[in-house]
């Protein structure tokens, strides 16, 4: 693609600012770290059109204080105050309707798993948000806690210009062929191969 410009323009009716504009699908795959980060770099240019922000935080733990949240909550009321950037939400394990990994069997985790999807769906039908972070989404499809074609459908529906980014491994042949964007994460080489634990600043 080079100097940004599509190597085929498609014959779909469409004009070049309709095409240009479309809202997208993203998936972030792969076994490296950094899809995380890369749907939340988005999500900060989102911000920065003035767009709200969706970010739905599945699978890490609850008493996780990432970076990120910090610094979205942070946009969030900045946007409050000033009328900077856009609105923030972050839904997190533990939090409203979130499901998170305690005491209790893998139907009560997948039950819960179930309702905050029903959540984000009816976030989508309402055209709540117009940026989406799903992150670690990708495994409750794996794990069969939810359908791939309920999810793929509500995805591939969603009315409006909702921008969606789903993170996590094993994304689904059928998630990666209904989405626009796919980034597969390769690792090279990672501190954590010469024995080094996450730090400060980098993991979190």
């Amino acid at each position: 693609m080079p100097q940004g410009k599509p190597s085929v323009v498609p014959q779909d009716g469409l004009t070049t600012r309709q095409r240009r504009n479309r809202p997208l699908l993203a998936v972030h795959t792969g076994e490296m770290k950094g899809k995380s980060t890369a749907a939340f770099g988005m999500a900060l240019r989102a911000w920065n059109q003035g767009w709200s922000i969706g970010v739905f935080q599945f699978v890490k733990s609850a008493k996780w204080r990432v970076g990120e949240e910090a610094a979205f909550k942070a946009l969030g009321k900045l946007h409050e105050e000033t009328g900077q950037g856009g609105p923030v939400e972050w839904h997190k394990m533990g939090e409203g309707w979130s499901w998170a990994r305690k005491s209790g069997t893998e139907d009560d985790h997948a039950a819960n798993a179930r309702e905050g999807w029903a959540e984000i769906k009816r976030r989508l039908a309402a055209e709540t948000h117009d940026f989406y972070v799903l992150d670690e989404f990708s495994y409750l499809l794996k794990w069969g806690w939810l359908d791939v074609g309920d999810v793929v459908s509500a995805l591939v529906s969603r009315p409006g210009h909702q921008h969606v980014v789903i993170t996590g491994r094993y994304a689904p042949p059928e998630l990666v062929e209904a989405a626009d964007l796919v980034a597969e994460m390769t690792k090279v080489k990672h501190p954590m191969d010469a024995g080094q634990k996450g730090q400060r600043g980098i993991e979190w």
